[in-house]
């Protein structure tokens, strides 16, 4: 994305990009461009304005709490901002994408210092900032310290105290009871998100 007189413009190269990605013609691309910038004039949304985009799809005390996770997702160059690039290929990934391509997406949200795994301490962080929606569905499920034991051991195959992306995906593919639940709540965000 670049700027043109102070004013946000989408490169040809974006444009390209973006249809291939998410089979959008490049009319289609440039139109969502434009409502993009009417609602984020300087071509980009700050956290604020995600944080009210996470309060529209969760209850404002969950939303709080993965809010931070979620941005992770979109703020690909970590700038602290979310250009329309960077949210148009993380929103058709997650809508259109291969369950692999969504499941790599979804891996950023566990991996808190993004160094490319998941560590037990990471683990236990996002549970429990994710214990209030785990818990709506079934109050008497089971604690956070058990949830992330189990997690783990689903996830950490080889035992070597990381989850790397493939035994990540590979735990969500092979249905792992509590690898699946925790995907499929970060999921759900994602799918609130989008009404």
């Amino acid at each position: 994305m670049g700027s043109k007189n102070g004013k946000p413009e989408l490169r040809e190269e974006d444009i390209t990009t973006l249809s291939k990605s998410s089979g959008l013609d490049e009319v289609q691309v440039k139109e969502h461009f434009e409502r993009f910038v009417e609602e984020h004039p300087e071509g980009r949304m700050k956290k604020k304005d995600f944080r009210e985009m996470m309060e529209k799809a969760l209850p404002k005390s969950d939303a709080g709490k993965m809010e931070k996770h979620m941005f992770r997702i979109y703020d690909v160059n970590d700038d602290g901002y979310i250009d329309f690039v960077e949210f148009m290929i993380v929103y058709y990934i997650m809508a259109e994408g291969q369950p692999e391509e969504v499941l790599k997406q979804i891996f950023r949200v566990f991996d808190v210092n993004s160094d490319g795994s998941i560590t037990k301490k990471e683990l236990t962080r996002l549970i429990k900032d994710m214990y209030g929606l785990i818990n709506n569905d079934n109050p008497e499920q089971a604690s956070k310290e058990m949830i992330t034991a189990t997690t783990f051991a689903e996830m950490d195959k080889d035992e070597d105290g990381k989850i790397t992306t493939d035994e990540f995906i590979t735990a969500c593919m092979t249905q792992e009871e509590f690898s699946k639940m925790l995907t499929l709540k970060v999921i759900n965000i994602f799918i609130e998100d989008d009404n």
